[in-house]
């Protein structure tokens, strides 16, 4: 694990040197290819039987259905075709919508090719939710919409990629490390980069959260995001998703990939049922587009879980792939440094997933 380039920053003047490097590039890349779709993995696939039937809409052209384990609405097209699917007592949403491509070739060959466009509803789904006005507004403003998702928005802080700043001039999206480089790290205990940057450390600002509490930035971790801060960034200050300032008592999302797995916040897809290696869960099927997982990495963390990602769902080749951000990449990363980011075989990180939560 080594810092980052410093070479990045140096000023290109010819154009052809700026084609030449964009075109090997590492930073991620998402692509509108309509001409993919009819390649595109089937991700979002339900395939239990439905509890009742639900509503059809007047032209007879969608339906509702309703599905257990977990609770959830799905809308199907007339041809049958999910069209989104909404969990009881979550917020995230899995919208059908153009076919992307999320992309990292400094580091893998994984290409991530789909069709789901993840959000957050303004309220959690409950049964008949599809009646009530708030949803039907949220509904009409989003789906088919091509305003950023959750999944664009996470692929807004990888290797190299385009700065953006508010109104302001504060730069909210671009480029992020994991943390500052640990003057304490041994061989033998890893460790190379400091762990618990947060969203206001990347920002570089004092935030103040719900409850009160104010919390000021480390000039330190300036532009960096560890693997809970950048679920924070991504759901929470980018999403809107209510943010709690620590794990202790509140509402919200807690600070730490452990506070997250055994928090009340939104709905536990996969239980934990322990930290072991038995623990594994033995099917993954259940698994949603923008789901959180969970991962056991560090035995020095005792009981607590200690890395946590977001599932993208299935890479071209058919691999369940999360994106977390990572010291070995120094920053949010599908790549496989550190361990390939694959969810199903027996790979580094699929033998560590304990849990995962639909926010």
């Amino acid at each position: 694990m080594t810092a980052k380039s410093k070479s990045r920053t140096r000023p290109v003047l010819h154009v052809a040197t700026v084609i030449a490097l964009l075109a090997g590039s590492a930073y991620f890349t998402i692509e509108l290819r309509k001409e993919e779709q009819a390649n595109a993995p089937a991700i979002q696939t339900v395939t239990d039987k439905p509890v009742d039937a639900g509503s059809v809409d007047d032209d007879g052209s969608q339906k509702w259905e309703r599905l257990k384990n977990p609770a959830r609405s799905v809308l199907r097209g007339g041809d049958g075709d999910v069209l989104a699917t909404f969990t009881d007592g979550a917020r995230t949403a899995t919208l059908t919508g153009p076919s992307r491509t999320f992309a990292e070739p400094a580091t893998t060959k994984s290409k991530v090719v789909t069709e789901n466009w993840v959000r957050l509803m303004p309220e959690e789904w409950r049964k008949g939710a599809e009646r009530e006005q708030w949803f039907k507004e949220w509904f009409k403003e989003y789906y088919g919409s091509g305003k950023e998702d959750l999944f664009a928005i996470a692929f807004q802080y990888g290797d190299q990629a385009p700065v953006k700043k508010d109104a302001d001039g504060t730069q909210y999206a671009g480029d992020a490390a994991f943390g500052p480089l640990n003057p304490n790290a041994t061989p033998e205990g890893g460790d190379l980069r400091l762990e618990q940057s947060d969203f206001y450390d990347y920002l570089g600002r004092s935030y103040t959260f719900r409850n009160g509490t104010t919390l000021a930035a480390e000039p330190a971790k300036y532009r960096a995001i560890d693997c809970s801060g950048f679920i924070r960034t991504v759901f929470g200050y980018r999403g809107r998703y209510p943010l709690m300032a620590t794990d202790e008592a509140g509402d919200g999302l807690p600070r730490t990939a452990n506070g997250m797995a055994r928090s009340k916040a939104g709905v536990d897809v996969i239980p934990l049922k322990g930290i072991t290696p038995k623990d594994r869960p033995s099917s993954i099927d259940v698994l949603q587009p923008g789901d959180l997982v969970f991962f056991k990495l560090d035995a020095r963390t005792a009981q607590r879980l200690d890395h946590i990602g977001m599932y993208l769902g299935n890479d071209a080749d058919g691999h369940k792939i999360f994106i977390s951000s990572r010291e070995e990449a120094n920053g949010p990363t599908i790549g496989d440094k550190g361990g390939t980011s694959r969810l199903d075989g027996n790979g580094y990180y699929a033998s560590k997933l304990r849990s995962a939560k639909r926010l």
